[in-house]
């Protein structure tokens, strides 16, 4: 293995605005990855779309601004950017209404992109985003140009009624890393007519079937587990009031990646990933900047 003094995250998928009943936020789970990998002290890079539009140049700006490279947010002439409505139930649970063709259902790959693949020490992707078949072929083909020794990071982060079990097997069977949560694990089992729901089942089978190295099952404010070639481990999660729960799992993956890459142990990378995403959820939208309450220690090399 390497050391490489800065690794790049690429989050490779939609970049869209969440819309709260209060106003509009910047968001799409991929696009928070890279967010969260940039102020963890990685090389966040989004790779996605957005229109030639105001909605576009004020996400471009936004990105710019948290000090993210933008060099492969690509314009769209002809679709608008993305946007998401977003709406709680009485438990405090969000719940997503995306628009319909919009920039990031039309990624391409572009020539840049085997190069910047190539270099990335992770690239996480999810399976909203491969709802239309460009975007689908589109990221997959990116993720072909990615060196298979680093971290391919399949975050399902399923939303009805965008996937489809083909969508879902392709790319577990591209993943180096799966994370999932345990509501999904129940609708994957019942889509892929396994005869049991539970995480530990669930996270064998992907293990097994389509060679993943680890599987993590997240369980929001009650933790998560990680099942991989070193063991189990559990992490009862971090209690904190939360004033957001949306993009606290995307935060969650980007803490999972940046201890991955560090080397740490499993036991050590759960305890990281909940804090981190917890510090995320007591603040509001997905991408908040939450560099001054940081009091983790700082990385002295990484293993890519």
């Amino acid at each position: 293995m390497s050391s490489d003094p800065c690794p790049i995250v690429v989050g490779l998928g939609e970049v869209l605005w969440d819309c709260f009943p209060e106003g509009r936020r910047p968001g799409g789970a991929p696009a928070n990855v890279a967010f969260h990998a940039n102020q963890l002290g990685l090389r966040g890079v989004v790779y996605s779309r957005v229109g030639r539009d105001e909605l576009g140049d004020a996400m471009l700006t936004f990105l710019a601004e948290h000090g993210l490279q933008t060099d492969y947010v690509f314009r769209d002439a002809h679709h608008a950017t993305g946007q998401a409505g977003i709406v709680y139930d009485a438990q405090g649970e969000p719940s997503f209404e995306f628009g319909p063709d919009v920039a990031w259902d039309h990624l391409e790959f572009h020539t840049a992109a085997e190069t910047l693949m190539a270099s990335a020490a992770a690239v996480c992707f999810g399976t909203l985003a491969q709802r239309h078949e460009d975007s689908r072929e589109a990221i997959h083909r990116c993720l072909e140009a990615v060196d298979p020794a680093r971290w391919i990071v399949y975050d399902v982060n399923l939303r009805k009624p965008h996937y489809e079990r083909s969508w879902i097997e392709r790319s577990f069977a591209t993943a180096r890393l799966v994370k999932v949560n345990e509501d999904e694990v129940r609708v994957i089992a019942a889509l892929f007519d396994w005869p049991e729901s539970d995480a530990a089942s669930a996270a064998a089978r992907i293990r097994e079937l389509y060679g993943v190295e680890l599987v993590c099952v997240t369980r929001g404010a009650r933790g998560s587990t990680l099942y991989g070639s070193e063991g189990e481990t559990s992490h009862p999660g971090v209690q904190v009031t939360a004033t957001d729960p949306v993009g606290a799992g995307d935060a969650f993956t980007a803490a999972l990646i940046f201890a991955r890459l560090q080397g740490w142990s499993l036991p050590q990378t759960a305890e990281f990933a909940n804090r981190y995403a917890a510090l995320v959820a007591a603040r509001p939208g997905a991408m908040p900047d939450v560099r001054d309450q940081m009091t983790f220690p700082q990385a002295q090399s990484f293993k890519v």
